[in-house]
């Protein structure tokens, strides 16, 4: 991922709050004897106070060789993302038409090491974890080794620790444009009101500078 400076995180505490309130994204494992990589979507959780990420797959999954032979992984989080027509990117002094169009997009990617789960036990408790975090009003029974009604299903599933290793944050929003150009995105981003506008205007007005 290019990260030019002026969509670099103005500091680590943005990405981090960021990626807070995010917890789907897509794990990619480099593919055994130069096959393609494997890209899998999924939910997460992510600890920071650990510097870990918790997640789980299916038994039968083809990932498990790949993860095994490579288990130096990314996890991309990509989000409040919007296409930028080019007009609105033109600056006031040329055509609208010579305008270039763009995307606005916020990223993370988490290198990690990654660590197969299967004891019975821990696997239990990281799934028990993963379901406190999606599900803090409960509903669901807990997973308990030799318990009823998951146990039977804790042999199909292995689980994952990701220890994070290294961070790749971008927050691209017109960082290199003039206040100006900036201004008028912003209004046309307010009068589309398509998915993720608001929170793509509200990103670049906050990381202006000056």
């Amino acid at each position: 991922m290019l990260i030019h400076p002026w969509d670099a995180p103005h500091a680590d505490a943005e990405w981090q709050q960021w990626l807070a309130v995010r917890d789907f994204g897509t794990l990619v494992v480099n593919g055994p004897d130069g096959e393609p990589p494997y890209a899998q979507p999924l939910h997460f959780l992510y600890d920071a106070e650990r510097g870990e990420v918790l997640t789980h797959l299916a038994r039968p999954h083809p990932m498990w060789a790949a993860l095994s032979a490579h288990p130096d992984v990314v996890l991309s989080v990509v989000d409040d993302y919007v296409y930028v027509p080019g007009p609105w990117q033109a600056d006031p002094d040329v055509p609208a038409e010579h305008g270039t169009p763009t995307s606005f997009y916020a990223a993370v990617q988490l290198r990690c090491r990654a660590h197969v789960v299967d004891d019975p036990a821990e696997k239990a408790a990281l799934l028990n974890r993963q379901v406190g975090h999606f599900q803090p009003e409960g509903g669901t029974a807990e997973v308990a080794v030799g318990e009823v009604p998951f146990d039977r299903l804790l042999s199909g599933l292995r689980g994952v620790r990701l220890e994070v290793t290294g961070v790749r944050a971008k927050f691209k929003y017109g960082g290199r444009r003039s206040a100006e150009v900036q201004d008028s995105i912003a209004v046309r981003l307010a009068e589309r009101a398509g998915p993720r506008d608001a929170a793509a205007r509200a990103h670049m007005l906050r990381r202006r500078v000056g």
